[in-house]
């Protein structure tokens, strides 16, 4: 039985809304739908002074839902907030999947929006808890070593703490840095001389033009090994008290920064437990020489300084934001570099006829491996060049694949960075305000 009257009164939020009841029968099943039954009259919404019924609502998003039902398209209020949105919505039992296409996509912005600003909020929430130990009762622990664990574990790991964590964070950015110049210094002629090793004692470990290299590596200065190792029992004494002090030591031995401490130790102990020693494996310089790459890796801890800057955390958060799509493109630039050189080195042989056989730089596709990758990074060192016309079409080519390749993420990742840093921009705002 329907309503005695084909018009049905709505108030919304105060707002009257009169329809015909054939419009909302236009999708059965809905709340709206249903206040065109019988049972519909005798339920608490309805008034009979009134003959209306009356819904506690926003009236202006009922204002859509009831154009969703005489036109069949369900549009958002740009203005709108979108929870609110979705909540009248799901009031309404409208599922918002209904939703216009020309609005989805700003209903998913804004929603995009929301939940990236939420991610930002909880991000920035300081970690600071837990630094003080507690038992297996659950109580804090307060003795004196719970009490000096934090600002001892601040010293070394929160440098704006405090001016004294600034300081000792400088101090130990010189003494890398010592160690890093130590490094390089051991390279120059002038900070080597030649150790008891004659040729022929290590002419045995390969071809003449290594054994120049392996004799370099095998000579050390002296002075510049005693430099290194005064860095290097700085950085025993630092790591030991980071480790004793921190308030999770699983989380420490995570750690790749502090994998990286523990590996920049061993070279120099090695070194010198090896010194005026001749029967040793050439390998095992050149792994010394690598494990001291190390020190460099230490210089990340500068960072630490700047890590509550604004920009590097929105850098931070769009990296990690195009993550997939920097995957992608490495996956298109291995197919590219894969067909391009196999190309370039087929293009190549097919004009073999007219060039000399050692004239061509591509004697085989792993050669042309690198050639696809130098190119296609728009680098091109020119220590492989292609000599044929059909080589330098495929070269043409490749050039033009790799720009393309390479131009399209930039867009991406500018439109990511502006939006993180519009949302760092309104988080530090609502910080600010909220300590006012």
């Amino acid at each position: 039985m329907e309503a005695p009257d084909s018009r049905i009164t709505i108030n919304v939020g105060g707002v009257r809304f009169k329809t015909h009841s054939s419009t909302l029968k236009t999708f059965p099943g809905t709340k709206l739908a249903n206040l065109t039954e019988s049972h519909a009259f005798s339920t608490d919404n309805f008034d009979p002074s009134l003959k209306e019924f009356f819904f506690d609502r926003n009236p202006s998003v009922f204002g859509y839902v009831l154009e969703y039902y005489r036109t069949g398209r369900l549009h958002f209020p740009s203005e709108l907030c979108t929870s609110v949105f979705v909540h009248e919505l799901e009031f309404w039992e409208i599922n918002v999947s209904q939703l216009a296409h020309c609005c989805w996509l700003n209903l998913n912005e804004k929603d995009c929006d929301v939940e990236d600003f939420n991610i930002w909020d909880e991000k920035d929430q300081t970690d600071g808890k837990g630094l003080l130990t507690t038992n297996s009762t659950g109580r804090t622990d307060f003795s004196c070593r719970a009490r000096c664990q934090p600002k001892i574990w601040a010293l070394f790991k929160i440098p704006p703490s405090s001016a004294s964590a600034v300081c000792m964070m400088l101090v130990s950015l010189l003494i890398t840095i010592g160690a890093i110049m130590t490094f390089f210094a051991e390279t120059r002629d002038q900070f080597i001389y030649e150790a008891n090793v004659t040729r022929s004692t290590i002419s045995h470990l390969s071809n003449a033009s290594t054994s120049i290299w392996v004799q370099l590596l095998l000579t050390r200065t002296t002075p510049l090994l005693f430099v290194e190792l005064f860095c290097v029992i700085w950085f025993i004494v630092e790591l030991c008290l980071r480790f004793t002090f921190c308030p999770d030591k699983k989380k420490f031995m995570k750690s790749i920064l502090n994998i990286i401490d523990i590996i920049s130790i061993f070279p120099v102990f090695i070194e010198f437990s090896a010194a005026g020693t001749h029967n040793v494996i050439a390998i095992l310089w050149i792994v010394l020489g690598f494990m001291r790459i190390s020190y460099i890796f230490r210089l990340l801890k500068f960072f630490m300084l700047f890590k509550d800057s604004l920009i590097i955390r929105v850098l931070l958060g769009s990296l990690r934001s195009i993550v997939k799509e920097i995957l992608i493109l490495m996956l298109v630039l291995t197919f590219e570099t894969i067909f391009f050189s196999t190309l370039m080195f087929y293009a190549e042989y097919y004009a073999t006829d007219h060039y000399v056989y050692e004239d061509l730089q591509f004697l085989d596709i792993y050669t042309a491996f690198w050639w696809a990758m130098v190119t296609l990074t728009t680098v091109g060192y020119g220590d492989v060049i292609p000599m044929t016309h059909f080589g330098k079409a495929v070269a043409a080519l490749t050039s033009m694949a790799g720009i393309l390749t390479i131009v399209i993420p930039i867009p991406i990742l500018m439109v990511k960075f502006q939006h993180y840093y519009t949302i760092a921009i309104a988080h530090e705002k609502l910080k600010l305000s909220r300590n006012k």
